[in-house]
């Protein structure tokens, strides 16, 4: 198996596990699909240029994002305050990033959209 093949294995899994967290406490499925274009607009980066398109896109589709986003709403939850939003973007935010790992999206280099850390994508990959 390669590193990229794992690491595309194990994001499918992370996204499954993502939905099933969503169904076992009632959140409602289907948020992480609904929102799921959402995380994309970091792509209008790409308007400023590629480095700053692949810096923000790269943001947007890190794991960092939904995992402080969890973190604060366990603080939330913890609290007394009612955590469920916050954990609803979260878990949206993090079924995204997975999903586009298991596809291939991976983070992107600055030479383009198309060239990320798990090879090259879209028209850039007919082109190799």
């Amino acid at each position: 198996m390669t590193p990229v093949f794992a690491q595309r294995l194990e994001s499918a899994l992370l996204a499954v596990a993502v939905l099933v967290a969503f169904v076992v406490t009632g959140a409602g499925w289907w948020w992480p699909l609904v929102l799921f274009l959402v995380f994309d607009l970091s792509a209008l980066g790409y308007l400023r240029g590629p480095r700053v398109g692949a810096a923000v896109y790269n943001v947007v589709h890190s794991y960092a994002g939904p995992a402080l986003l969890a973190a604060v709403a366990l603080v939330l939850g913890g609290s007394g305050q009612d955590p469920t939003w916050v954990f609803v973007v979260a878990g949206s935010w993090g079924f995204h990033v997975a999903a586009d790992r298991a596809l291939g999206y991976g983070l992107k280099l600055a030479e383009g959209f198309g060239h990320t850390h798990l090879g090259r994508i879209g028209k850039d990959r007919a082109a190799a």
